[in-house]
């Protein structure tokens, strides 16, 4: 194998001297480099969701973030946050970058708030930390090889991209807000489309574990990131920059990350869930390795939490045993588990979901619409009040507000992998799902059917390879 140094003498011996012209002396032959390198910053201090136009600003995120986790944000920080918020608009665009610089710096130099209640609640840096604290189901077998399996697999596809289209349309609002403007929601605002960058991290994880099968590490998945996605958002492109400089999980997901608690985990385990079904065990740790490439602690306990649901749907026809059993697969001492608590018994008190989310709202006020807690509650709400019914859950998760289609592409798949197609409502059923739409590289588009035989086919050969 050749060295290093050889590899590069090479070419150093073999150049050519050439006579460049004027126009080919420069870093931006093709490209305005200080344009395009603008334009990424001005998103992180304002930006609005391609699909519903609900305003974000990453930046004051950041902040929030990190307060949310227990940490106390400088005087500093918040000055130049004043400041950068000010300069915006302004086109300022050399003052910008100096403030973004020196404030990141400051977020990375954040000192620990002991006053934080988040310190009173036990933190889970791996798998082998959280597996102690809980009891698992015994494993319950599912014949995967059934027509009636694929049947259900294609329901949940399905059924993701319909709460992914109706909760595109409304994301990043309040309910009372969606309620001013729209009244109650049942069907789709505009027509519908597959568009979604939260199935693509599904289909990512399905691509490494096509190859891996349960054995599938988090370093195998993070290097299909790198290959297949080409950029992300918050703690999914914050990790990916750590991946494609060499910082592979879990450090990925911890490195100068403050939206490592936030929903992208969580929005994600159906995945695990679906390859594991029946088994609980093997679709939490699938979660944990999954997870862990942009998240950490509570962000991955979101994804476990989600995983276990819909693991659970292959083999448990009653939804709320199915969120009870989800609930106590949650250490007690963590504060996810303080969050879906406390969800569920606001259910438990009250008679009306607005209420029970009016609760929830008043709780989780200093959170983000995209953390994974004020999103949690949403998604054990609508289940809870749901009660089975597939309409009334769409109705509920839509109307709660916050990461709409993150949550209703999660719990929605949950019923239909009960019940199995006959479950969705026809007038749901939209042309536009026979056909996903990606942003992948190599694969832009994939048919419901093809998604359906890949994930089918890949359980198979994982199955087959525990075997040998």
């Amino acid at each position: 194998m050749r060295k290093a140094w050889e590899i590069t003498g090479e070419l150093y011996r073999n150049a050519k001297p050439v006579v460049r012209q004027e126009e080919e002396q420069t870093w931006t032959v093709n490209l305005d480099t200080s344009s395009f390198y603008d334009q990424l910053l001005s998103l992180d201090w304002g930006s609005r969701v391609p699909g519903s136009g609900a305003p974000e600003c990453i930046m004051a995120a950041s902040m929030q973030a990190l307060e949310n986790r227990g940490y106390r944000c400088s005087d500093r920080a918040y000055e130049l946050l004043e400041e950068g918020l000010k300069l915006r608009d302004t086109g300022d665009f050399v003052r910008l970058h100096e403030i973004s610089a020196e404030l990141h710096y400051e977020l990375n130099h954040a000192e620990r708030d002991e006053t934080s209640d988040y310190w009173s609640h036990t933190g889970y840096a791996s798998f082998e930390d959280y597996e102690k604290k809980v009891v698992f189901p015994e494993k319950r077998d599912v014949d995967v090889s059934a027509p009636e399996f694929r049947g259900r697999l294609k329901a949940a596809w399905l059924s993701q991209m319909i709460g992914g289209a109706m909760g595109t349309m409304v994301e990043g609002y309040t309910s009372e807000n969606l309620y001013q403007a729209f009244g109650e929601v049942f069907d789709y605002l505009r027509e519908p489309n597959t568009y979604n960058d939260d199935i693509t991290y599904e289909l990512v994880f399905l691509d490494a574990f096509s190859r891996y099968g349960y054995s599938v590490t988090s370093k195998e998945i993070a290097l299909s990131w790198a290959g297949l996605i080409p950029c992300g958002w918050s703690a999914e492109e914050l990790a990916l920059r750590s991946i494609k400089s060499g910082i592979m999980p879990p450090e990925s997901g911890t490195l100068r990350n403050p939206f490592n608690e936030w929903i992208g985990a969580q929005m994600k385990g159906g995945i695990c869930g679906m390859v594991a079904p029946g088994d609980v065990y093997q679709a939490a740790k699938l979660a944990w390795s999954d997870g862990e490439i942009a998240h950490a602690n509570n962000g991955i306990l979101g994804e476990v939490f989600n995983a276990v649901m819909t693991s659970l749907a292959f083999v448990e026809d009653d939804i709320h045993t199915i969120l009870r059993q989800a609930i106590a697969l949650i250490p007690a001492d963590s504060e996810y588990h303080s969050v879906v608590s406390f969800a569920w018994d606001c259910c438990e008190k009250y008679d009306d979901w607005h209420t029970a989310l009016h609760d929830c709202e008043k709780r989780y006020q200093k959170y983000n619409w995209i953390h994974a807690y004020p999103n949690a509650c949403c998604e054990v709400i609508a289940l809870y009040y749901g009660d089975g019914d597939y309409t009334k859950t769409l109705h509920i998760i839509t109307m709660c507000g916050v990461d709409v289609d993150c949550n209703a592409g999660m719990i929605m798949p949950v019923l239909a992998i009960q019940k199995g197609m006959y479950i969705i409502p026809k007038r749901l059923i939209h042309p536009a799902f026979s056909m996903l739409t990606t942003y992948m590289r190599g694969q832009r588009e994939i048919t419901l059917d093809e998604l359906t035989d890949d994930t089918l086919n890949s359980i198979l050969d994982a199955k087959q390879k525990e075997e040998v």
